[in-house]
């Protein structure tokens, strides 16, 4: 690591502290906040803590995909719709104790009851942003996007919504019991526009902080940078934040947000920067400490050609695989294999692999050595066992994140089909239609012999068995 500093220090990595603007229930831009439940809550409506929730993106902070219930499928159906939600689900539905959790791009985060989809809370944060208001974007209204995270053990949600006075992002902190709101604050990266920013990257939490990725809006519009911010879960003291050393643009902009490894350093992907010759962190995989810090990096060598055809290395994020490994992808459809000890700098993987004829979008899972990831010509299951890169199997149509629950791949493709997938073959084991999916980026949940899918405006539950 120690290699590594000096040239990081050169290009000016941005790490800042920002000093806390509210850590109470009220900001100063007033936001208001109301929770309504379908039956009496209290805070002393506990979450479950046992095994078998799904509290994060992916299930958990490595982002694998992977759910604790692997028992086979039996006689897989639709168990519930839920009633009509009152904006698209952009977010991956969360599952803790006996509540689905679903956030809308109007700005309300909805309890269900993960056995019927009846409505245990809802809580709305504050009106959302009309998409007529931004210079560009493709999300109207635009509200919730990245995916919340569960704290089990503090009863605890904490969710970013975009709010449409002052045009800037709000962390919260929400009771699991009841939806109550405990404490909000402003959480825009430091010197940048929050009408430009956008949080589409899910939240994570590890040693006692909320991490929040920033990318840009699509069409590429204003002056933003690619960031990622902190602050503490109790809502107190300093924000910190690492912005990517660039003119413009870089955007950490992927669903699945920052992968956090066992030793708590932090893994993103950026997108093309606004470079026509220095390197400044655009197309790159960048380890970030807790505190924020860039530590290392890993580059294609062609990161500029990649730059100048808005080919992002980072609309995928990366995977860690092993206790060692990290495997990067993106739009050109290349796999890259890199040490996680040293990603490698420009040019430093230890594989390279022509995974796809197109490109990857959204979040791969990882089990044990293989990786399977979303394209846009297909699913592909990539194999790194040897420190070599191989596909092993490809499934065809344009592929949505996908998670590994009942010993099965499943995912959402683009003709809104729900498959399972054997995950040695690729055949698919299971499949049913689930409506039109609001994006490529739909992604799944399971926990408790349930699997639960959020296309547009409501969600669906499968029993699987």
């Amino acid at each position: 690591m120690s290699r590594v500093r000096p040239v990081l220090a050169a290009v000016g990595v941005v790490a800042v502290t920002l000093a806390a603007c509210s850590s109470s229930s009220k900001s100063s831009d007033n936001v208001v906040a109301t929770t309504t439940s379908s039956t009496p809550s209290t805070s002393s409506t506990r979450a479950n803590t046992s095994a078998g929730a799904w509290p994060a993106y992916h299930h958990d902070a490595l982002r694998t995909g992977v759910a604790d219930d692997q028992a086979p499928i039996g006689q897989v159906h639709r168990l519930w719709d839920s009633a009509t939600l009152d904006g698209d689900v952009y977010a991956e539905p969360l599952v803790v104790g006996s509540s689905v959790i679903a956030a809308t791009e109007a700005n309300s985060v909805y309890a269900l009851d993960s056995a019927t989809g009846k409505q245990v809370w809802r809580a709305q944060l504050g009106s959302p942003v009309n998409g007529s208001t931004l210079p560009c974007g493709d999300i109207d209204p635009s509200g919730i996007t990245g995916t919340p995270v569960a704290d089990v053990a503090a009863n605890a949600l904490y969710v970013v919504a975009f709010l449409a006075s002052g045009t800037h992002h709000e962390l919260f902190a929400l009771d699991l019991g009841n939806g109550t709101v405990r404490w909000h604050r402003p959480v825009d990266p430091p010197g940048l526009s929050g009408r430009v920013e956008q949080q589409r990257g899910a939240l994570t939490i590890d040693g006692g902080r909320v991490y929040v990725a920033y990318g840009g809006l699509l069409g590429d519009c204003g002056s933003y940078k690619g960031a990622v911010v902190s602050a503490s879960q109790d809502g107190q003291g300093d924000l910190a934040a690492y912005v990517v050393p660039t003119t413009r643009e870089a955007g950490i902009w992927h669903p699945g947000g920052p992968a956090v490894a066992a030793n708590g350093d932090l893994f993103v992907s950026t997108g093309n920067s606004d470079s026509s010759g220095q390197f400044d962190y655009g197309n790159a995989v960048v380890r970030l400490s807790p505190q924020l810090e860039a530590v290392d990096y890993f580059a294609p060598t062609n990161w500029l050609r990649l730059n100048k055809g808005d080919t992002d290395l980072g609309s995928i994020g990366p995977a860690l695989v092993g206790t060692d490994r990290v495997l990067a992808t993106g739009k050109e459809g290349v796999a890259y294999l890199l040490d996680r000890g040293h990603l490698g700098n420009i040019g430093g993987s230890i594989a390279t692999l022509q995974a796809c004829g197109s490109e990857f979008f959204g979040t791969a899972a990882v089990l044990d050595r293989q990786v399977f990831a979303p394209c846009t010509d297909g699913l592909v299951d990539v194999d790194t066992e040897g420190d070599r890169l191989a596909r092993a199997w490809q499934s065809p149509g344009r592929a949505g994140p996908p998670i590994v629950a009942a010993g099965l791949v499943w995912d959402l493709f683009g003709s809104a089909r729900l498959s399972a997938l054997d995950p040695k073959t690729g055949q698919e084991r299971f499949g049913a239609q689930v409506g039109s999916p609001a994006s490529r980026f739909v992604s799944l949940s399971s926990a408790g012999g349930r699997l639960f899918v959020a296309p547009q405006n409501k969600v669906t539950a499968f029993a699987l068995r």
